[in-house]
């Protein structure tokens, strides 16, 4: 299993920094689906509180999708800093979850682009 590399401590949610005591912690993969794989291999997961963050609270990765987006931006991020280029991630997961400086936003995989 490969460490993070969007969160140093692996003990707290990353979302909202509860210990798991309450709530215990479950692995994010913040890409999922085929990308999952992806997301294991590059360190693109967090903790986060099993039902608050994660699965069932109204600001649960998995429930309020301006969340997920959220760390979708912040994983494409820390991908660009430590493995590689906007293009490698794009050619790796698919698509751009970061605005362009064209001004344009996030390209999606077919290729498909709306305006800001």
């Amino acid at each position: 299993m490969a460490k993070s590399i969007m969160q140093n401590n692996d003990r707290e949610c990353y979302l909202c920094g509860a210990n798991g005591t309450a709530d215990p912690l479950h692995w994010h993969h913040v890409f999922g689906g085929a990308n999952r794989k992806h997301s294991e291999k590059y360190g693109l997961k967090v903790r986060l509180c099993g039902q608050k963050c994660h699965e069932n609270g109204p600001d649960a990765v998995h429930r309020n999708a301006a969340v997920s987006e959220k760390l979708k931006e912040e994983g494409q991020r820390a991908f660009e800093s430590v493995h590689g280029t906007r293009e490698d991630f794009r050619r790796i997961f698919g698509r751009n979850y970061l605005a362009d400086t064209d001004g344009m936003t996030a390209q999606k995989e077919s290729g498909d682009r709306e305006e800001r």
